[in-house]
């Protein structure tokens, strides 16, 4: 597969981990329709998309307590990134231009500017296991997302053509003890994911789903889109590193 200049977003996507078995059920159609997908991702210069999230989040009672939120991705080359999200946990956003990554509230009208690797993918992987920084749906970006499917899946399938929200989709349902994995790939938007749905195979059946709109292939975004601008009476604050 052909290496993915970088990633959005969509913060947060949790990690697709599972318990490699011996015994593999791997769909062949499955396999193609996943790396036409990540091939087409990884032919990518520049993006945008917006990404709708519903979270499912067990509160101080151990209720299950469904929150949602929705983000304006964009990026450029390897090293510029720009996240807007609004939702039931606040407005915020993320500003990365290959150097520094800002993270600002919207609501608190404060800021955290922090060092960090010089790709988009390094600083991704190093702001979550500092910080615990999630970054709508990036798994898609990664260029070993599908060997990451066929490791951690007994089971992966092509279920054939669906539609969600008016598009024609192909829909791979990868599967293992500890949960279930669903992707729909557009096929009016060539080869973009548009719906993914993660169900946990626990007492909860805790869920987790993005829905993608509106893909931009190949926007002109103008690199000072990239670079943060502390707004009127906002406040610098630190954070701790959980390393």
């Amino acid at each position: 597969m052909k290496k993915v200049l970088l990633l959005v977003m969509i913060l947060m996507t949790l990690p697709l981990l599972g318990h490699a078995q011996t015994a593999k059920d791997i769909d062949a159609e499955a396999v193609r329709v996943l790396d036409k997908m990540t091939d087409a991702i990884s032919e990518l210069t520049s993006c945008s998309v917006h990404v709708k999230n519903s979270i499912d989040t067990l509160n101080a009672d151990n209720k299950l307590v469904k929150y949602h939120r929705s983000s304006d991705v964009q990026f450029s080359g390897p090293d510029k990134l720009l996240i807007q999200i609004q939702g039931d946990t606040g407005h915020k956003g993320y500003w990365y231009d290959g150097s520094f990554l800002t993270y600002y509230s919207y609501d608190e009208n404060n800021y955290i500017t922090l060092e960090t690797p010089n790709t988009t993918l390094e600083m991704i992987d190093a702001m979550h296991k500092r910080f615990d920084f999630e970054f709508p749906s990036a798994d898609f970006f990664y260029p070993h997302f599908v060997d990451d499917i066929l490791d951690d899946f007994q089971s992966v399938k092509y279920k054939g053509s669906s539609k969600v929200e008016g598009e024609n989709c192909d829909h791979v349902i990868a599967d293992n003890d500890k949960m279930k994995v669903e992707i729909w790939v557009s096929k009016n938007a060539p080869n973009m994911p548009k719906r993914f749905l993660i169900t946990h195979k626990d007492e909860h059946n805790r869920q987790y789903e993005s829905v993608f709109n509106n893909w931009n292939l190949s926007p002109v975004i103008p690199d000072e889109t990239f670079v943060f601008s502390a707004p009127a009476n906002s406040k610098l604050i630190s954070v701790m590193s959980k390393l």
